[in-house]
């Protein structure tokens, strides 16, 4: 999907060469490395080129996907590529959502988010625990140029929490027809299925 409308490709292309990936989570930053791996490009986040973690104000995940896309390229002079994605849980109305990492505090104590996303369910016994994760991605070029891709993935949350490969609310969410929870599933397992594998098939298709 592209920033200038709904256009079935893009209308550019991501050339060889470095690309910014506009996340201080390194968690996230590695599993957007090993997606970009195959395709020629040289990821280097955030974090190493010391730029600064853009306030998300905006009110869905591609509106912050853009924000973030957009200072980052901004500010280094090369594309680069934001992700914004977050956990929706329906008896929550949504909940978290844009602000999945904000639950988990200044900590960034997702054992803590978890737990909060269980009392909360815990209020009404039989509420169901169908959720689904989202990510959005935009890619920005310094010139303004932008395109935006989005994946979603739907599950259920299991308690406790099962694995430590993944990160966030990983160890949480059971994906549709799983036996394995993100957290406990090998890296690549996670990558064929995951929301962000989706908004990822979406812009190699469009851009590479």
């Amino acid at each position: 999907m592209s920033g200038e409308g709904d256009a079935p490709q893009a209308i550019r292309k991501l050339k060889p060469g470095r690309l910014v990936i506009a996340s201080h989570n390194p968690g996230k930053v590695r599993e957007i490395e090993a997606l970009l791996a195959p395709y020629g490009v040289e990821p280097v986040s955030a974090a190493a080129l010391d730029l600064p973690e853009p306030e998300e104000t905006g009110t869905t995940f591609v509106m912050n996907a853009e924000l973030k896309a957009r200072a980052a390229a901004d500010l280094s002079g090369l594309p680069a590529l934001a992700d914004d994605s977050g956990l929706c849980v329906a008896a929550l109305g949504g909940d978290p959502g844009i602000f999945s990492a904000r639950w988990a505090g200044e900590a960034k104590d997702f054992g803590l988010a978890m737990r909060l996303i269980e009392d909360n369910l815990a209020r009404t016994p039989d509420a169901p625990r169908d959720a689904h994760f989202v990510c959005a991605l935009a890619l920005a070029w310094p010139d303004g140029h932008i395109e935006w891709f989005e994946g979603r993935v739907d599950g259920t949350l299991v308690w406790p929490p099962r694995g430590d490969q993944g990160f966030g609310y990983d160890p949480m969410f059971l994906p549709v027809d799983g036996s394995e929870t993100f957290g406990e599933m090998d890296p690549d397992a996670k990558h064929a299925i995951s929301h962000r594998a989706e908004a990822f098939r979406q812009m190699v298709a469009a851009v590479f």
